[in-house]
């Protein structure tokens, strides 16, 4: 089963990932070139905020009672991910990836650029 360490380890290993404290010192933020992905409280984590297409939201939410619309966040483009045992971790690591990915892919140009020489892709 996923844990904090584990999740933190998987996010920030990707490329142009930085983790920060914004919204005080319990809530641990991912951004992929400054831009948010991930958040998770620190001390419980209960569940993890992720990005997720907004279709394919309704039909996750509609699957697994553990995928909620976000807590906190813009619900048609967030989930929150209850960290309760009934997700394969496998699911769980989809999702983060495809949270990351969005946000790639909604990079401008001039980021998008920078990120891709951080991958290596120049």
């Amino acid at each position: 089963m996923i844990n904090v360490e584990t999740y933190r380890e998987y996010c920030i290993s990707k490329p142009g990932v930085t983790e920060s404290c914004p919204f005080g010192p319990d809530t641990l933020v991912f951004k992929v070139m400054d831009k948010m992905f991930a958040l998770c409280s620190i001390n419980t984590f209960e569940f993890i905020n992720l990005k997720c297409d907004p279709e394919r939201a309704q039909e996750l939410r509609a699957q697994f009672p553990a995928i909620q619309p976000g807590y906190h966040m813009n619900k048609q483009h967030w989930n929150s991910v209850y960290m309760d045992g009934t997700l394969p971790d496998e699911l769980i690591y989809e999702l983060i990836e495809h949270s990351y990915e969005l946000i790639v892919e909604s990079l401008p140009k001039k980021l998008k650029e920078e990120w891709k020489t951080l991958k290596g892709l120049d």
